[in-house]
């Protein structure tokens, strides 16, 4: 099945949700937890999404080099600049459950701006 979610002038959390309820499969009757569906989902126009309260300026993604003092933080406004499709798809994956089947999951996300 193929799902197409136009996230143009909508809030960046309930469009992500709604990706993360299709990818786990919970709208279908014959969901089940262990198991990733085969449904697709394509999200259009991303970079026109609405980006609601005060993201855009503290929010802030983490990562670490392996060096010492290797901590580095990218804000959310930066990001978002730099390259759209990937930070929504960074917003997914943190919605989704950390285990075997979030990048089987993810596989099946296409963003487009």
């Amino acid at each position: 099945m193929n799902y197409e979610i136009n996230a143009e002038n909508r809030s960046l959390g309930r469009v992500a949700t709604e990706a993360v309820v299709i990818l786990r499969g919970k709208n279908l009757p014959s969901f089940e937890q262990n198991i990733a569906p085969k449904v697709k989902v394509k999200i259009t126009n991303i970079s026109k999404i609405k980006l609601t309260g005060n993201k855009l300026k503290e929010k802030t993604y983490k990562r670490y080099t392996g060096y010492p003092s290797g901590l580095r933080e990218i804000p959310f406004q930066k990001m978002f600049e730099r390259d759209p499709e990937e930070t929504f798809r960074k917003v997914v994956k943190g919605m989704l459950p950390a285990n075997k089947l979030r990048n089987e999951m993810l596989k099946n996300l296409t963003v487009e701006k």
